[in-house]
C-alpha cells in the first residue's frame, strides 16, 4: 500500500522471532514495511528452523540470528508480542542485540508482550512507554512511566499494547523512518475516525469478514445475557439483588447498541446467530431454580464466563475501534462482577459455597 520513499537511503529493519509470536503482531508490521519498500530482515536465535506462530496462521524462516546480526547495519529493531518475547528474553545475544540498538539511537518498537525484552535489557528506565495489560507492573517497576494508550512514542522508542492497535504501532514506524505522511495516503496516527481496519487488512492483519464474526460473537453473548438476566430478575424477591440486575441489564443494552452500530458503520447487519441469542436464553433459564441464591450464582457464572470470552476477542483483531469496543465491554463486566460477589456474600458469608449447575454461556 505504502510505496513511496523520501530518502535517499534505503532504510533496512529487523524484526525479531520465535516460536508461539501473536501472528498479527509479526505479520502486519513485517508486511507493511515490505510494502513500502523496506528491506525487512528476520532475527531469530536459531538458523535452520521454521517459525510458527501461536495462532497457527504463522510459519516463516529466519534470515539470520541475533548471535551473528550487528545492531549498527539496521534502522530500527522490531519485538512482536505473544509468548514469543519471554523466550527472546532467555537469549542473552538477542537482549545484547536490542540494547546496542537502543544505545546507537536505533529506533526500537515493541508491541503487547515485547516490552519484556526491553525489560530484561535494562532499557525502559525514565521512558514513557506503553504495552499488553498484562505486563503493566513488570513494566512499572522496570522504571517505565506506563501509559495505556494506542501509542507511545519516547525518543527512539516507539510501544504499543495490542493486535487493535497494529495498524496505528505501523504507520508509526513507517513515519518515523520517513516513509509516512500525505504523500503515502496514510492517515494520522492521532485520527481516531479513521479506517485502520483496512490498512490493517492490507497488511495481513483481520479481514472485515473477521472483524463482523467477532462483532457478531459479542453481540450474541449480550443478548443472551441479558434475556437471562431478566428472567433472574422475574425470580428474586431481594430487591437489593433485583435492583443489581436491572442495573447490569442497562449496561447490556448500551453494549447492544454500540455493537450494532459498528456493525452498521462496517456496513453489516446482526447475524442470526446474534438475533436468535436471546431465545436461547430463554430455553436456558426456563429449568433454573427460584432462590435468590441460586439467581446470583447464575448470574455471576453467565458473567465469569463474559469475561473471558470478551477478553479473548479484545486480543484478536487488527481492528482500533472493534477493539476499544470490546475492552470497554470487558471493564464493565469486570465491575459488574464485583459487584454481584459483594452482594452474595453479603447474602451468604465470605465462605465459599459448593457450585451448582448454572446456565449456558453468555458475555
Amino acid at each position: 500500500m505504502v510505496s513511496n520513499n523520501r530518502n535517499s537511503h534505503k532504510k533496512k529493519v529487523a524484526i525479531l522471532i520465535e516460536n508461539d509470536v501473536e501472528d498479527a503482531e509479526f505479520q502486519v508490521p513485517y508486511n507493511g514495511l515490505k510494502q513500502a519498500g523496506i528491506e525487512v530482515v528476520v532475527l531469530g536465535s536459531r538458523t535452520n528452523e521454521n517459525y510458527h506462530g501461536k495462532r497457527g496462521k504463522l510459519s516463516i524462516s529466519a534470515d539470520g540470528t541475533t548471535t551473528e546480526a550487528v545492531a549498527s547495519e539496521f534502522d530500527a529493531v522490531i519485538i512482536p508480542g505473544g509468548m514469543a518475547p519471554d523466550k527472546m528474553r532467555r537469549n542473552p545475544n538477542t537482549v545484547s542485540f536490542v540494547q546496542a540498538a537502543m544505545q546507537q539511537g536505533k529506533l526500537v518498537a515493541a508491541v503487547c508482550h515485547g516490552p519484556q525484552l526491553l525489560i530484561e535489557g535494562d532499557l525502559l528506565k525514565g521512558k514513557k512507554a506503553t504495552g499488553f495489560v498484562a505486563i503493566r507492573k513488570d513494566m512499572i517497576n522496570a522504571g517505565a512511566n506506563y501509559i495505556d494508550a494506542p501509542l507511545l512514542i519516547d525518543g527512539n522508542l516507539i510501544t504499543s499494547r495490542q493486535p487493535g492497535d497494529l495498524p496505528i504501532f505501523t504507520t508509526a514506524i513507517l513515519g518515523y523512518l520517513g516513509y509516512g505522511g500525505k504523500d503515502a495516503a496514510l492517515p494520522d496516527t492521532q485520527d481516531t475516525k479513521a479506517e485502520w481496519w483496512k490498512l490493517a487488512d492490507a497488511w495481513g492483519g483481520s479481514t472485515k469478514g473477521e472483524i463482523v464474526q467477532g462483532l457478531n460473537t459479542a453481540l450474541a453473548g449480550e443478548r443472551y445475557s441479558q434475556e437471562a438476566l431478566e428472567k433472574y430478575a422475574e425470580k428474586v424477591s431481594d430487591q437489593e439483588v433485583r435492583s443489581l440486575f436491572q442495573e447490569i441489564i442497562a449496561d447490556k443494552q448500551r453494549h447492544i447498541q454500540v455493537l450494532e452500530a459498528r456493525l452498521h458503520e462496517l456496513g453489516e447487519k446482526p447475524s442470526l446467530t446474534a438475533n436468535i441469542a436471546n431465545q436461547y436464553a430463554k430455553l436456558k433459564t426456563a429449568f433454573t431454580g427460584s432462590d435468590d441464591i441460586h439467581q446470583l450464582r447464575s448470574a455471576l457464572g453467565d458473567l465469569q464466563t463474559g469475561i473471558g470470552d470478551i477478553g479473548n476477542l479484545s486480543a484478536a483483531y487488527t481492528d482500533p475501534l472493534t477493539t476499544a469496543i470490546f475492552t470497554e465491554i470487558h471493564k464493565d463486566l469486570l465491575k459488574s462482577e464485583q459487584k454481584l460477589v459483594e452482594l452474595y456474600r453479603a447474602r451468604v458469608g465470605t465462605e465459599v459455597k459448593p457450585a451448582q449447575a448454572t446456565t449456558g454461556t453468555a458475555v
